[in-house]
């Protein structure tokens, strides 16, 4: 992992994987200005397709005929983890790097070229990037204003435009083979949130991170409050099961989300007694009331309900994390039920003196 500084070059084949499902709007972009960087790269792309019902796989198609570095790969897992997984098996066995890139995003020119000079200057195992999302519609907008703020990402480094440094998780864009292939690659039980459980495998194991500022990924939020609650509940579920793995990283603003759901739940005693819908309530107005200072600094009005997007994304995180911990539990306790069940009743003095009369 340690080395003298090298420069890029093009005998350093790169594998480029692209994890996709129903991505129409944006794959074409993505590839072509990925591929524009052909001067510099000797690049292999695979488009790990998880069974596209829209035109995805029609440009995909069309794209390959005028550019034979694409690969079409069907992705039968569907997941993310195993697009790469059989993407890095299947055509990494001669590639020095791995760069993953997102189709739901865009990317800036020169990006791979960016990647590799700094892996070159720092030597890292793993260069990760900053995200800043942005919204088309006014939903968009919203969420948007909430994922690049306080009440979206709690601070996260990699979901602002960050300072460079070495880091222990980032959004993932260049790995090395090696390091990739020594810590066994994504966990492919991860549908989500398999990115941090890798970078928790890759400190683990003496391989180090660094966030670069000089290349940010433009992301684009879900476009409606379900689709955005089913996202973090999902994040949630996946932050859930990477504590319960690595018993570590879980920071201060994941606990703060984690009171989200029973604060709801307590809610629903309000009938009773208002007291009780006091926190939910309390919660609920400092989300909007942040979201509506968010928008009037902006000068934005979409921006304005970025309060109703950091609602749905904290209490489907959190709502999320709580079913993780359950459904990771419930295996343990069938296990002691059914070893309880075949050891049977305990044999006490009173139960000898019954079986002997």
């Amino acid at each position: 992992m340690k080395g003298s500084p090298r420069v890029p070059s093009q005998s350093d084949n790169v594998l480029l994987v692209v994890p996709c499902l129903n991505e129409e709007r944006h794959i074409e972009k993505v590839l072509t200005t990925l591929l524009s960087e052909s001067d510099k790269i000797n690049l292999r792309v695979v488009v790990a397709d998880g069974g596209s019902t829209d035109g995805t796989r029609a440009i995909i198609e069309r794209l390959i005929c005028a550019d034979n570095r694409i690969v079409l790969m069907d992705n039968a897992k569907r997941i993310q983890a195993a697009g790469i997984n059989s993407a890095v098996q299947e055509y990494g066995t001669n590639a020095r790097f791995l760069i993953r890139v997102d189709a739901h995003a865009s990317y800036p020119e020169r990006y791979c070229e960016t990647l590799l000079s700094v892996q070159a200057r720092t030597q890292a195992a793993s260069v990760v990037v900053s995200m800043l999302t942005v919204g088309n519609t006014c939903f968009e907008k919203a969420a948007a204003a909430a994922q690049n703020s306080l009440l979206g990402n709690g601070g996260s480094a990699h979901r602002s435009v960050a300072e460079g440094g070495w880091v222990e998780h980032g959004h993932h864009a260049l790995m090395t083979v090696n390091a990739f292939k020594a810590v066994g690659g994504y966990d492919e039980t991860f549908s989500h949130n398999e990115d941090a459980e890798l970078d928790a495998r890759l400190v683990n194991h003496g391989f180090n991170i660094y966030l670069t500022n000089e290349v940010i990924v433009t992301y684009y939020p879900r476009g409606t409050f379900p689709g955005l609650f089913r996202q973090y509940f999902q994040i949630g579920r996946g932050r859930a099961r990477n504590w319960l793995k690595h018993r570590k990283n879980i920071k201060l603003r994941h606990l703060v989300l984690v009171a989200v759901a029973p604060v709801l739940c307590l809610a629903l005693l309000t009938p009773t007694s208002g007291l009780f819908a006091i926190p939910a309530l309390g919660w609920a107005l400092l989300c909007i009331g942040y979201g509506f200072f968010l928008g009037l600094r902006r000068r934005d009005r979409c921006k304005c309900g970025a309060g109703t997007a950091a609602i749905a994304m904290q209490a489907g995180w959190s709502f999320g994390f709580f079913y993780g911990l359950i459904t990771a539990a419930a295996p343990a306790l069938r296990r002691t039920r059914d070893m309880h069940n075949k050891a049977g009743p305990p044999q006490g003095p009173a139960s000898r003196l019954g079986a002997s009369v």
